[in-house]
Formats: structure tokens, sequence, C-alpha cells
């Protein structure tokens, strides 16, 4: 079955071009702004590393190494389309729009950090794993039956291949050929687990098979290869040709989140050969003359100073309230839960 989806490249590890097909396409605005885009989630996410273990922000799910496959199927989106998110998704988040300072109070506990801007149809990041993908079918097919050519994309990791949504959703968007995206991140592990742990399928992408559905594996360190894939997906999702499935076989470079120790999991030096997204993009753009050191220079500045400026704006709000999580659930609050919350109030001294 692997030999029936193999990964789609389009610039090796060096950066050189080892698929012309779309090389017409491929010009110095596309990249800069890809590379523009991937550098600042990428010092996004070190920043809010940092926050974390500074104890300026909650748990925190990195996504270094992702973000060609983040960056890349994000761009190929159009302004009206929808986006569901998971946990580790704040990078194409940011990259279709979301505030970046609403994005830091997200992890800092506010309720704010799920407001994305006015006329950004983008879905608060789902923690329940592979939920997200029926809200994203059901949006599509509700842009399909308004007479729209409107799309959604649906955010997920190799896990949520496992969990009943998951086939729920493929199923229905292939019945009612929804214009919907499903994006598999396969970063190698669900959580602790492995791929080859977790499933007996020796791909991602050929789950499609029993839905009937166009599918397809890239590779998710590859932009490029990424970003056309998800161009042809939008194409025949708007043109009514219903659904597609991408794999991005990617890697995951640190921990599941910062609760987190994969060395308890992982083999030492295990990812090692993998190279990193954004050095393979910087390899292409040297290579194929579109490196320039002001812009890139300028770029980094910009970016270091956006991200700054929303980390200060983040702190400018209160701390979130705790209790929150307690008043707006239920009208009476079940004798489980009123325990809890007294308990945390004992905690504060009695406040």
């Amino acid at each position: 079955m692997v030999e029936s989806y193999p990964i789609k490249q389009v610039i090796d590890d060096q950066g050189n071009v080892v698929d012309a097909s779309n090389k017409d396409l491929i010009n110095e605005e596309l990249v800069l702004r890809a590379y523009f885009h991937m550098y600042r989630i990428r010092t996004f996410d070190k920043k809010a590393k940092s926050l974390q273990r500074q104890g300026r922000i909650g748990t925190y799910p990195p996504f270094e190494g992702q973000e060609a496959a983040q960056v890349g199927s994000a761009l190929a989106l159009g302004e009206d389309d929808w986006l569901f998110p998971t946990y580790r998704d704040h990078g194409a988040m940011l990259t279709f729009g979301a505030d970046m300072t609403r994005t830091f109070l997200y992890w800092n506990g506010r309720l704010e950090g799920c407001v994305p801007p006015e006329g950004k149809h983008i879905f608060p990041a789902a923690v329940p794993i592979a939920t997200q993908i029926l809200h994203a079918t059901g949006a599509s097919w509700a842009e399909k039956r308004k007479g729209t050519k409107n799309i959604a994309i649906a955010y997920f990791g190799d896990g949520a291949t496992s969990e009943g949504d998951f086939h729920e959703g493929l199923n229905f968007a292939s019945v009612f050929q929804t214009p919907t995206i499903f994006f598999n991140q396969n970063n190698g592990y669900a959580i602790s687990v492995p791929f080859e742990r977790q499933m007996n399928s020796k791909t991602i992408a050929q789950k499609g098979v029993a839905y009937e559905m166009p599918s397809v594996r890239v590779d998710g360190n590859d932009f490029f290869a990424v970003f056309f894939e998800m161009q042809k997906a939008v194409e025949r999702a708007r043109s009514g040709g219903g659904p597609t499935l991408i794999e991005a076989v990617t890697w995951r470079t640190g921990a599941h989140t910062t609760a987190d120790d994969p060395t308890k999991y992982r083999a030492e030096g295990l990812g090692q050969d993998v190279v990193d997204p954004i050095i393979r993009l910087e390899r292409f753009m040297k290579n194929a003359g579109f490196w320039n050191e002001d812009v890139v220079t300028k770029a980094h500045l910009e970016i270091e100073e956006e991200i700054e400026a929303a980390v200060k704006a983040m702190e400018s709000y209160p701390k979130a309230n705790v209790e929150d999580l307690f008043n707006h659930v239920f009208a009476e609050l079940p004798d489980q839960l009123q325990e809890q919350k007294d308990a945390y109030l004992h905690l504060l001294g009695g406040k």
C-alpha cells in the first residue's frame, strides 16, 4: 500500500528542485512570503516555550518542525474559508490571520484567546482528539447548501485517525461530497505512541480508499509540496469535486507538550536525520537566487518586534479567573465539581 501512496516532493533536503511540474509557479513573491510566515511562527513557538518555562503562560504544545506543513496549507486557503485547528496548529492559525496577542492569551488561560478577528472563520483549538473533524465537515456542508464556494480545512494528527470522529467525518463528507480538506500532520507520534504501534496501516492516506476519497501523501517538510497539493485540493473542493485527505509526513522536533519528556519514549538521536523545513527552504532560496540578506534581516526584526509587542499586550491583561471553569458550564454545579471548586478556593485561602 505504501507504493500506492509515494511521498510527493518538490525540493529535496539540499533545496534542489526534484519535481519541476510546478516550477513556473514558484516566484520570488511566493518564496519570500513562505519564508516570512515560517520564520514568524518558528519565532512565536520559541517565545511561547520560553514564556512557559518562566511561568508566564500555561502548558504549551510546541510545533517546531511542522512549519512547512502549517504554512503551506494555510497559505492556500481563501479569506472566507474555515479553519479548524488542533491545539498544535496555532502556526496555521497565525498564518491564516489569527491575532498574535489573542493566541498568547489562549495559552495564558483567557477566554479572549478563543475569539478570532472580525470576519475570520477560525474555530478555537480543539483539545479533544478529532472532534474538529466533524465540525469542519458540518461547516463545509453548510457552505455547500448555501451555494458559496467556501471550503473548510480540518487539521489533525495521526492519533486522530484512530478515533471514531475521523471515520464519521470522512464518511459524511464522502456521502454528501462536502468541500472539506482533511489535513493530517503525521509527525511520527501520538503523544508517546509511535505511528507503527498505533495502527497497522502503512499510511494514513490509504484510509481515504474506504470512502472513495482522493488522498495523497506529501513531504510535510517541503513547503512547495504541501502548498501545491493543497491548491489542487482547494480547487477540487470549490468546483464541487468533494473532499480530499492529505497526509503531510513531518516530524515533531520536541515534546508533545511542555509537560512531556520525550526521552522517556524516543531513542536518543531519533529524528536527527530530518532536515529542518526552514533550513531546506533557505537552501532553495540560495540555490534559486531568491536569498536577499537585507530583506531577510528586515523580516527578522519585524517579526521579533511584533512578538515582543504581542507578549507585552498579553501580559497587560488581568490573570485568568480559574472560577470561570466552574461558573459557565452548568446552571447548578454537580456535587463533584462543587467539591473541586471549594477545594480550589480553599487553596487560595478561602477567597
